[in-house]
This record gives structure tokens, C-alpha cells and sequence, in this order.
């Protein structure tokens, strides 16, 4: 059962959230596709989705939920939200970053930020990085 207390980000998709739930659970290890939810007849005039289509896909990420929801064109995502990736060796950087980023957009990124080919934004980052800007030594 879910935590009624978590925090479970929910994805916006046109028609992918299967497709991406599957690519995500696919590269994150210790992943799952938990369940998914379909469309009936009813809400059909609102929702325009033909009954059986695939509606919401809950997943899990390392530990962290997903929810992935099939809600038509009418959102697009953007780098106001992303996905902090925390490695512990280059070669975790190397990997998230390369399977991220397949089929996305790495070019007009910076500095650990990608987006991948569904438009999401994520930040691989090295952790070393991260004690290192909240060292109080200026020097490191």
C-alpha cells in the first residue's frame, strides 16, 4: 500500500505515459512498474481517450513513486521542474547520463542538466560536487 504521507510526482504526458514508464524503470535500477489504470467509456466526450487506453502508470524509481498520466496534448513540461540524479562515481554519471539522454536533448543543457526524449529535465549530479559547495572552505 502507498504512503498516504509521500510525495509522488505525477507526469504529464500527451499519449507516452506506458512507453516512458517503461524507459524510466528500464535505466533507474531497483525499479518497478507497479500498476496502471485505463480509460472506460464514461468521460470519453472530456477526455477524448478510447476506452481501454492506458491512463495512469504508477512506478518506482529507486524507491521514489511516479505516476504517469496519459492527459492529452494540453501540457508540455520545461526546465521549471527536474530530476536530481546523485552519483557516487563517474561512471554512474556516465551511465544515467548516457541513457538519459538518448534520444533527447543534451546540447542546450548545462552543467549535469539534460532532457530527455520526452521532454523531461534531469540533473545528473556527483555528489563529491555537492559537499563541496556546502564546504565552508572557500577553497575546495
Amino acid at each position: 500500500m502507498q504512503n498516504i504521507h509521500a510525495i509522488t510526482p505525477c507526469l504529464w504526458f500527451d499519449d507516452q505515459a506506458e512507453e516512458a514508464a517503461e524507459f524510466y524503470t528500464g535505466i533507474f535500477r531497483n525499479s518497478k512498474i507497479v500498476r496502471m489504470s485505463r480509460y472506460g467509456e464514461a468521460g470519453y466526450e472530456i477526455h477524448g481517450k478510447p476506452a481501454g487506453t492506458v491512463m495512469t502508470v504508477a512506478f518506482e524509481l529507486n524507491g521514489q513513486t511516479f505516476t504517469a498520466l496519459n492527459g492529452g496534448s494540453s501540457f508540455k513540461f520545461n526546465e521549471a521542474i527536474s530530476f536530481e540524479v546523485n552519483c557516487e562515481t563517474q561512471e554512474d554519471i556516465d551511465y544515467y547520463w548516457e541513457q538519459l539522454s538518448k534520444g533527447g536533448d543534451e546540447t542546450a543543457q548545462q552543467c549535469g542538466w539534460l532532457k530527455d526524449k520526452y521532454g523531461v529535465s534531469w540533473q545528473i549530479i556527483s555528489s563529491v560536487l555537492i559537499e563541496m559547495l556546502n564546504d565552508a572552505s572557500v577553497e575546495k
